[in-house]
């Protein structure tokens, strides 16, 4: 796996919010096909009551369902600040009410009647996404984490060498001589493991 492919090691997780029981079924058949993990809830309340976070994964949400629909189980989350990748299934007639699900930053939709390949590809998309979202919050953990162990000084004169300032320009920004400047750098470099002046820019882009 290279450094910018998701995090796939752990099956993801896709939650199936449905009332329909023979929906539930069959998606959760054909998700362990392609081994995927399947969690299925009969509604809104059962998801809320029995949901825990399970990286990467995405939910699969019928838009009208009895008791709260799948429009109104997306806001609770976002409230509760809840980051996971929806794909709605939506009836003829419920397009608009899918597209303003987007907007409120679902990842996908689906009209019924569906092929299963077309909703299996639209979760596939949506779990990558979430995988890759996974792995830049750990990328940019780890960044924060090595620039937390510079000094002052030291993120002063990274920062400038970020901007593209030469030893020279840094030194007479910061009052300090070019040696001065040059120890500074070479701190700098062992303590975020950088082998070059491109590796601490691309660590400070991740932070």
């Amino acid at each position: 796996m290279t450094a910018e492919e998701p995090d796939r090691a752990q099956p993801a997780t896709v939650h199936v919010v449905d009332d329909d029981s023979a929906v539930r079924r069959s998606l959760a058949v054909a998700l362990k096909i392609r081994g995927l993990l399947p969690r299925c809830y009969a509604g809104a309340h059962e998801f809320l009551e029995r949901y825990t976070e399970a990286k990467p994964e995405c939910l699969v949400l019928d838009v009208r369902m009895p008791g709260m629909s799948g429009l109104e189980l997306q806001s609770v989350l976002r409230d509760r600040g809840i980051d996971i990748p929806i794909v709605f299934v939506t009836g003829h007639g419920e397009v608009p009410m899918a597209v303003r699900a987007m907007k409120a930053g679902a990842a996908d939709f689906v009209e019924k009647p569906f092929s299963m390949d077309t909703l299996l590809e639209g979760i596939a998309r949506s779990v990558d996404a979430d995988a890759q979202s996974l792995q830049n919050r750990r990328r940019r953990a780890e960044a924060n984490a090595l620039l937390a162990t510079l000094t002052p000084r030291e993120r002063e004169v990274m920062d400038l060498l970020v901007d593209g300032k030469l030893n020279k320009m840094i030194a007479v920004e910061l009052g300090i001589s070019v040696r001065t400047v040059e120890v500074h750098r070479s701190r700098i470099m062992q303590k975020l493991h950088a082998r070059s002046l491109s590796d601490i820019v691309r660590l400070a882009l991740s932070a």
